[in-house]
């Protein structure tokens, strides 16, 4: 999986993830178009988890 998709806007996908990971912060979170391995490896970095798996996670919120 090469780019990072998710259903609905950004937002509602953010605050999801902030629901389910305490830990994150907006900064953490930020995103912009074509960035998507950046934000993936902020958040591989503060929650452990493998890139194609948090691809995974967020195409699933």
């Amino acid at each position: 999986m090469n780019k990072l998709t998710f259903r609905g806007n950004w937002d509602q996908v953010k605050g999801k993830l902030k629901q389910k990971f305490g830990q994150l912060t907006d900064q953490d979170l930020l995103f912009a178009e074509g960035k998507d391995d950046e934000l993936l490896g902020r958040l591989e970095a503060k929650l452990g988890k493998k890139k194609d798996d948090l691809r995974a996670m967020i195409a699933q919120l």
